[in-house]
This record gives structure tokens, C-alpha cells and sequence, in this order.
């Protein structure tokens, strides 16, 4: 009796492990941006990521780039990029709003950062 039980239960958990949502493809026109912000790293270990903060996003830097930038963290960077988004899901399938990364990009200017 306790296997029966216990199948079910398995097959529900199982069945529910793939609607952690997925990610989008990349649009097939990259779109070509020019972004002004501060350059900064972020979390700690083997996930960190570069990131340019603007006051209306942040746009995530490509693994590749990242060589490219890393000298000129906590300044104001200009760089033109192209850029692409994942559209974030929830687990129950709401939209979780979308992540936007760079990537093929040329710096334009930086400048050292006030704070």
C-alpha cells in the first residue's frame, strides 16, 4: 500500500520540476544600443557578472566581454553594443520581466566615477 502512494506522489513532483520556466531565444535582428552607466561586478565566486547600471536597467556583459571591460570597473562607461533579452518567467508561468545582455561591444568613452 505504501508504494502506491508513493508513485503518485513521485510522478507529481516529477511532472512539476519542468515549469520552472524557460528562457527565450535571441531575437534574429540584434538591435544596436549605445548604454551610459557605471561599470560594476557583481555577485561572488564562479557567478559574478559584469554589469553597466543605468537608472532604467541593468544590461548584463557577455562572458567573452567581460576581458574587455574589467579594467574599467566603477567608472562611467559609453559603449556600443548589440543587445538581446530573455523574457524571465515564474514558476507558475507569470512573467518575471526580462534580463537584457551586450554583446560584440566597442567603447566609445569612460570616465572615473565620482564615488
Amino acid at each position: 500500500m505504501k508504494t502506491i502512494l508513493i508513485l503518485p506522489m513521485f510522478m507529481f513532483i516529477a511532472a512539476n520540476a519542468f515549469s520552472f520556466g524557460e528562457k527565450e531565444k535571441e531575437p534574429e535582428k540584434p538591435v544596436s544600443v549605445e548604454v551610459s552607466g557605471k561599470l560594476r561586478l557583481v555577485g561572488s565566486g564562479f557567478n559574478n557578472y559584469l554589469v553597466i547600471d543605468t537608472e532604467t536597467r541593468q544590461w548584463y556583459i557577455e562572458s567573452e566581454e567581460k576581458d574587455k571591460l574589467i579594467p574599467f570597473q566603477h567608472q562611467i562607461v559609453t559603449v556600443k553594443a548589440n543587445e538581446y533579452y530573455f523574457d524571465l518567467t515564474y514558476a507558475n508561468g507569470r512573467p518575471a520581466g526580462r534580463k537584457y545582455f551586450l554583446k560584440n561591444i566597442v567603447i566609445i568613452s569612460t570616465v572615473p566615477s565620482e564615488n
